[in-house]
């Protein structure tokens, strides 16, 4: 076990911090490397503080994605098939949509390495509410930030593994006696995430701003996530009172945020060039010479991809324009690219198809994520599109469902998205809702709508789950019969750090 975690503080420029060489571990003590008396005295310093929190917030993206889609109804090989379509072994990853997870593969380690940031976040709560070194208003706004981002981590781990440890109060040295500590129980995980939610309110008070071209935490963010939440509670005993409170925090957003609004063309909202839009209400920044995304597994080789075909422009790949330089072991499932009506533009911006040519005719061989294909930078693809946390369509659906919980008409908030989806294609009388076949069970509508409108967002497993583990065993691989599995295992690893973590029923006990 380690005994610690080594805060090393560097500036690139003068804004950025870095935090490098530490643990994730849960159950250590974090031990600053620059003593108080060195830091926390100037107002640059705690804003290069905030930054490295967003920085350490955005390396975490790629556990939000898998935690929040990989064992949905969205990735998988083909029937039949043990590579994916461009030959690549999935390395483990099938695991995930199959349902196979135990201890030994637990799809996430050491609980996504939330906690080195959930001490950041303790630590700098701490400083400021016992320093005075920044304005009122800015320590407010970050107290706002530090406490809805706590919040968020929270819910996260509680909707993956249930029981965790409950870690609020910041470390400035090696206790011995408190390394080994138990979870807590679920009812406490959410009393803890809702009193940070209630925190983070009290302090942004009134200020809606947006920070950094919306890259930084804020007030709307917030209260996106109180909706989710609050959504989260409705279907597990908090009922309509739940649900109306989910309600006035999105209705709060609109009420307070007017120039929020749907982009006119779905790409757009995902486009390197065009971030921090006016649908987007939080997402991690990335760019040129600075981060990118990490999807490698979900993009094909460039030289591979070259012997197939897109029908739509009826051409073949080309290593000039295809170069995506991944190594494709999560390809999107062809059901799932079904799933799209032809006129629906979000089709053609979110699923890459690849077809082999048998004489003139196209069939299709499997397909692969657009939505975030990056920009050309001296002949190599960069993945530098914005991964959005929150947008405007996620606040109109969150909506819907919470207007539907409360027995209220949820057709606007449907269609605005639909409309915007199929454009000049859009017939009300046959697109809108509820003229939809599936619209006679308004539930499974807006599970669709979601499903067609975040794909890559990181979103679907946890709307199943929101909703009921009924639509979980519908929609995805895991039956009824592993129910235990609605939980992720805890990997051995966390377990052998702390001795006094138990693991989830139903998998191996340590």
């Amino acid at each position: 076990m380690k005994n610690k975690i080594t805060y090393c503080i560097t500036f690139i420029g003068a804004m950025m911090l870095l935090i490098s060489s530490c643990s994730d571990k849960l159950d250590v003590a974090p031990v600053s490397s620059i003593s108080d008396a060195n830091f926390w005295k100037s107002p640059d310093q705690v804003d290069a503080f905030v930054t490295g929190i967003h920085a350490r917030f955005r390396e975490h993206n790629a556990a939000f994605r898998t935690l929040g889609e990989l064992r949905a109804d969205i990735f998988g090989l083909e029937p039949g098939s043990s590579a994916s379509f461009t030959g690549e072994a999935t390395q483990g990853l099938e695991r995930l949509w199959l349902q196979s997870l135990d201890p030994n593969n637990p799809g996430i380690s050491g609980f996504g390495g939330f906690y080195g940031n959930i001490a950041q976040l303790n630590l700098l709560i701490s400083k400021l509410k016992t320093t005075d070194v920044v304005a009122p208003a800015t320590e407010d706004y970050y107290l706002g930030i530090a406490h809805g981002m706590r919040a968020y981590y929270y819910f996260h781990m509680l909707r993956t593994w249930g029981d965790v440890v409950i870690q609020t109060e910041p470390t400035t040295g090696v206790d011995i006696a408190n390394l080994a500590k138990p979870a807590s129980s679920q009812e406490e995980v959410m009393n803890l995430i809702k009193a940070d939610i209630d925190s983070s309110n009290t302090s942004f008070g009134e200020d809606y701003s947006f920070r950094q071209s919306k890259s930084f935490w804020s007030k709307a963010a917030t209260q996106m996530l109180k909706a989710e939440v609050y959504l989260w509670t409705s279907y597990r005993g908090g009922g309509a009172a739940d649900a109306l409170v989910a309600k006035n925090a999105l209705t709060d957003i609109q009420a307070n945020v007017p120039a929020l609004a749907l982009l006119p063309d779905y790409a757009d909202v995902f486009a390197a060039g065009n971030k921090g839009n006016n649908e987007i209400i939080f997402a991690s920044r990335y760019g040129l010479n600075e981060a990118t995304q990490s999807i490698i597994s979900f993009v094909p080789q460039t030289g591979l991809i070259t012997n197939f075909y897109d029908s739509l422009e009826n051409r073949q790949f080309t290593v000039a324009t295809e170069n995506w330089g991944g190594l494709l072991r999560a390809p999107v499932q062809v059901s799932t690219f079904r799933e799209f009506n032809d006129l629906d533009s979000r089709k053609w911006a979110t699923i890459q198809p690849a077809y082999e040519k048998v004489g003139d005719t196209y069939q299709i061989a499997g397909a692969f994520v657009k939505k975030f294909e990056g920009e050309q930078s001296a002949g190599s693809r960069q993945y530098t599109n914005d991964y959005p946390i929150y947008r405007y369509a996620d606040l109109l659906l969150l909506l819907a469902e919470a207007k539907l919980i409360l027995g209220e008409d949820p057709s606007a908030e449907n269609n605005a998205v639909r409309q915007r989806a199929f454009g000049e294609n859009y017939d009300a009388a046959v697109h809108g809702f509820p003229n939809q076949p599936i619209d006679a069970d308004p539930k499974e509508a807006i599970l669709r709508e979601r499903f067609l409108e975040f794909i890559f967002e990181g979103k679907r497993w946890y709307d199943l789950r929101r909703m009921g583990d009924n639509f979980v065993y519908e929609h995805t691989t895991l039956t009824e019969d592993e129910a235990y599995k609605l939980l992720w295992p805890i990997d051995r690893g966390s377990l052998t750090d702390n001795r006094a973590l138990e693991q989830n029923p139903g998998y191996q006990k340590f």
